[in-house]
């Protein structure tokens, strides 16, 4: 049953709640092995790793597809030579063994490309005798995860466990009997593909996955000196919130806060978008993982929203990011916490209006494809040292970022990220806006 509309935010949430389910049936005791079918298992199986403080490899699996059509799976093949072929489909569509060959020897070619750019010179963790969880980001027909599961089994795995986040109704009964167990958080009706259930099912790319594969390395070395693994970060408590920005206007908000947190970032989104935005809430992901606090809030109510100027209302929106901040410092939880802003289109000028305002009060602002020109005159009086990150594609909004940035006499700097464009739907470009603006506020506001 689904808990909305998509189950999963991105990959690495899924994996977090994998880890749970992993946890809660004891498998962080049994000292396992977590495996993942690159590229997009890696994200997912890297939280799964880090929670359970097991080691992280990869088995390279290739699906072999139909010549006719790539989406049509005939099969798969693994390391070490592994096949499994779908006999029937094969037939049944009438492909000749040459084509077969033809497929199979490109698919090869491949893996053989990844295995030499993903492990270099190194061999694959040894599995013999051990619980291998073999993690995805999902499964549709299940043929890579059994190609995978068959060449862990011919390494001498004593247990092959395939954990999912989620797979067709039905899947977990079909596929029980080529793995010893299944975890598998969701089946869903009205299943077409593993990417309608996540917010964010952005590609995967190589340079990712050899960043995480190489951070879970240096973990499992620490480890094995002795050194004892870093702890990986309790999730944050989160809690819903109302707080009256104006009267008789309540806005609802979304309050995050992690363990002794070092400063709480306020988040002003950009018009048509909400508390919700996945990109917004990708990057408070990250500055909780840093030890901020967070806050998304919405800055009009639901009848307002309906009033489309009221959207672009910059006044009005800097007035509700101002009341929510009074709000904060006015709470006993927030009230030491030092405040920074983190806006994103329409939201960084209201954000910025806002700083100008309170003076030195805000202790650093960040802007995401900002509009900081809609905040007029007040951009000569901001104070807070301010980071304006913007995509290089997105060259209408670059200019505006520039020109609002020469009236800026604060700190500043305008942060391109190759590449993107206005909203970071490119592969890795929103994680690095979430890098630079954890960066930022730890350079600025940080409590020390």
């Amino acid at each position: 049953m689904a808990r909305r509309l998509a189950l999963f935010l991105d990959r690495r949430e899924a994996g977090r709640e994998l880890a749970v389910a992993l946890k809660s049936e004891g498998f962080d005791r049994e000292e396992p092995l977590v495996v993942a079918l690159p590229r997009g298992g890696v994200p997912v199986a890297f939280e799964v790793a880090k929670a359970l403080f097991a080691p992280l490899d990869v088995l390279l699996v290739r699906k072999l597809a139909a010549p006719f059509n790539p989406e049509y799976g005939i099969g798969a093949i693994a390391e070490d030579g592994v096949r499994f072929i779908r006999r029937g489909e094969v037939e049944l569509v009438g492909i000749t063994d040459s084509e077969l060959d033809e497929v199979v020897a490109r698919e090869s070619a491949e893996l053989e490309r990844r295995r030499r750019l993903y492990r270099g010179g190194e061999e694959p963790y040894p599995v013999e005798n051990r619980t291998v969880i073999l993690v995805d980001d999902g499964i549709a027909t299940g043929g890579t995860a059994i190609a995978a599961g068959q060449a862990l089994k011919a390494r001498g795995a004593a247990k092959v466990i395939l954990a999912v986040p989620v797979a067709p109704p039905g899947a977990g009964e079909r596929l029980a009997g080529d793995f010893d167990r299944i975890v598998c958080l969701e089946q869903p009706h009205g299943f077409f593909g593993i990417g309608q259930f996540y917010v964010d099912f952005g590609q995967v790319d190589d340079d990712e996955v050899v960043r995480l594969l190489e951070e879970a390395r240096l973990r499992a070395q620490a480890a094995a000196v002795g050194d004892p693994p870093p702890e990986p970060h309790s999730p944050p408590a989160e809690r819903s919130v109302e707080i009256e920005a104006a009267p008789g206007a309540l806005v609802a908000g979304d309050l995050r806060l992690p363990e002794s947190p070092s400063g709480l970032v306020i988040f002003a989104h950009g018009s048509g978008s909400s508390r919700l935005s996945p990109r917004n809430r990708m990057v408070a992901d990250a500055l909780n993982e840093a030890g901020f606090a967070t806050l998304l809030f919405d800055l009009l109510t639901p009848e307002e929203e309906l009033d489309r100027a009221r959207v672009f209302d910059i006044p009005l929106l800097s007035e509700r990011l101002l009341a929510v901040t009074r709000w904060a410092e006015g709470g006993e939880e927030l009230r030491m916490l030092p405040i920074s802003y983190f806006g994103a289109s329409t939201g960084a000028a209201a954000a910025l209006s806002a700083a100008a305002r309170l003076g030195g009060e805000i202790r650093a602002v960040v802007s995401r494809g900002g509009r900081p020109d809609l905040a007029g005159e007040s951009l000569e009086d901001v104070a807070s040292p301010t980071l304006l990150i913007v995509g290089g594609a997105d060259w209408q909004v670059l200019e505006l970022n520039e020109q609002a940035a020469r009236l800026l006499r604060c700190e500043h700097e305008v942060a391109i990220v190759p590449g993107a464009t206005h909203l970071f739907e490119e592969p890795g470009t929103l994680e690095r806006v979430a890098d630079l603006a954890a960066s930022w506020f730890a350079r600025h506001s940080a409590r020390g």
